[in-house]
């Protein structure tokens, strides 16, 4: 992560134990919700959670 901000590095670092497709969905999908809901889809799908789970709980618990 060198040479990074640290903003950039902290998205990096969350987006570790993701794979590159699941990663590309997440950056498309932020376009469209807020940090809280993308940060939730994140610790689902890191947890097992489709795509679909995961943002379908997002919506349920935070919205956005």
């Amino acid at each position: 992560m060198k040479g990074m901000t640290h903003k950039a590095a902290s998205k990096a670092m969350e987006m570790e134990g993701l794979t590159d497709r699941q990663a590309k969905a997440l950056k498309d999908h932020s376009e469209h919700h807020g940090d809280k809901h993308m940060k939730m889809m994140i610790r689902e799908m890191k947890a097992g959670s489709t795509f679909g789970e995961a943002h379908k709980k997002a919506m349920a618990e935070v919205g956005e």
